[in-house]
């Protein structure tokens, strides 16, 4: 058992390596740009977090906008495990690995963002169990890496168990991997949950300091997941060849279509609250949204950003609830575009930054992104997309059943050696 592990392993080193030209430009592309990322960090590294546009008002920026982005994505997995195998739809039970991979993704990303967050991540240890002070379970930071890295670990063992049992051609043994399933249903919604509630948490922030963040967060998650799905799906069965049911895409459709306009509704709810009666504890609404005047000065940087957003996912609501019209792919494609990019910056940069505008002093100290953290930022996305291509680069043919255990004479077989040729 552990020698056909081994040659399992080695085999799939080999494979990681062989593919077309597209593959090998494509992956190079994502490596040169990790690179660069990696460069510039190492950069921030010495010269500190000075290199960013954070300052002493304002402390998370860009990078935690794409983490909490980031942290919904990885949760949107469940919604392709719950048909697959609660409902036992078929058509998302072919698929349902793939949502699995591009959560595993995302969590590392997630890890990675808070790292360069971090002024001095080598001081991370103080988090550790045994070595620091984990201060769990009365810190919702420590909640948050306890529920992330458990995540993580639960999608690794059902891909890998799964993937391992397909490639030997067994039938897997539901004990194994059920109970981690249904483990990763509730776990999905909780660390997206506690992620809001680090947000609701700090009460001297009240832009943050209400009930609906929580929802607000599980509703533009499961637009934003499925969305990227959708054209993930897509990019799969043309050039990697495996078949995926124009059903299971229209599935997953219909969920982004409910989640969005869920989003939209729970937003405009927000926003009610916010201006109908206003108060002192209003101004970062009015900051966000129409900008403020303070001391004969204007501060509005990012009055553009969330209106587009909102714009962007309007559109993307009215494509999707006509049916004639969110039918054709092509349509469909640009509603999730529209809807991710609005779902970013409402979540990213419209609920992160705003929040620290005005300070509890009274003053006003705007943010933007430099190019450093621009960099750093694109960096750790090809890192995801990176990894993401190369774990569908094994699995496909695994499910595709062109590398498996009863080819195992010679490492790379010419049936792995053109499963990417075309």
């Amino acid at each position: 058992m552990l020698r056909d592990y081994i040659v399992f392993l080695a085999r799939a080193f080999v494979l990681s390596f062989s593919g077309s030209r597209l593959f090998y430009a494509w992956m190079a592309l994502l490596t040169v740009v990790a690179a660069i990322g990696g460069h510039v960090f190492c950069r921030q590294l010495v010269d500190g977090l000075e290199l960013t546009g954070m300052t002493d008002q304002i402390s998370w920026g860009v990078y935690i906008a794409n983490f909490t982005f980031l942290v919904g994505l990885a949760a949107a997995a469940v919604m392709l495990v719950i048909p697959a195998y609660i409902y036992r739809n078929q058509d998302m039970h072919d698929v349902v690995l793939f949502g699995e991979l591009l959560a595993i993704a995302a969590i590392i990303m997630c890890l990675l963002f808070v790292t360069v967050d971090l002024g001095r991540p080598d001081r991370f240890w103080h988090m550790t169990p045994y070595l620091g002070k984990f201060n769990f379970p009365s810190s919702m930071l420590a909640w948050d890496v306890v529920v992330l890295l458990g995540y993580l670990l639960v999608n690794v063992h059902i891909c890998g168990y799964l993937l391992y049992m397909k490639y030997l051609g067994r039938k897997a043994t539901p004990l194994f991997y059920m109970p981690f399933i249904i483990i990763s249903i509730a776990w999905a919604v909780s660390i997206h949950t506690v992620t809001a509630f680090l947000y609701v948490g700090l009460v001297g922030r009240p832009f943050w300091n209400t009930a609906i963040v929580a929802p607000r967060f599980l509703g533009s998650a499961f637009t934003a997941g499925p969305g990227i799905l959708i054209i993930a799906f897509q990019i799969i069965r043309y050039y990697m060849g495996y078949q995926i049911s124009d059903r299971a895409i229209h599935t997953l459709r219909n969920i982004v279509t409910a989640s969005l306009l869920i989003n939209l509704f729970l937003l405009s709810c927000e926003t009610y609250k916010e201006f109908y009666a206003a108060s002192s504890h209003s101004s970062s609404a009015r900051y966000l949204f129409f900008g403020l005047e303070h001391l004969g000065h204007y501060y509005g940087k990012l009055v553009p950003w969330i209106w587009t957003a909102v714009l962007m996912q309007l559109a993307a609501g009215i494509i999707l609830i006509i049916p004639p019209v969110a039918r054709k792919i092509v349509f469909l494609n640009i509603a999730c575009v529209l809807a991710n990019i609005g779902i970013w910056i409402e979540k990213g940069m419209g609920m992160v930054v705003p929040g620290f505008v005005p300070t509890p002093q009274g003053t006003v100290v705007e943010y933007a992104p430099t190019w450093s953290e621009t960099l750093i930022c694109l960096g750790i996305w090809a890192f995801g997309l990176l990894l993401f291509s190369w774990m569908l680069h094994l699995a496909v043919p695994i499910m595709m059943g062109k590398f498996s255990f009863r080819d195992r004479v010679g490492v790379a077989t010419e049936a792995e050696s053109k499963a990417y040729a075309a």
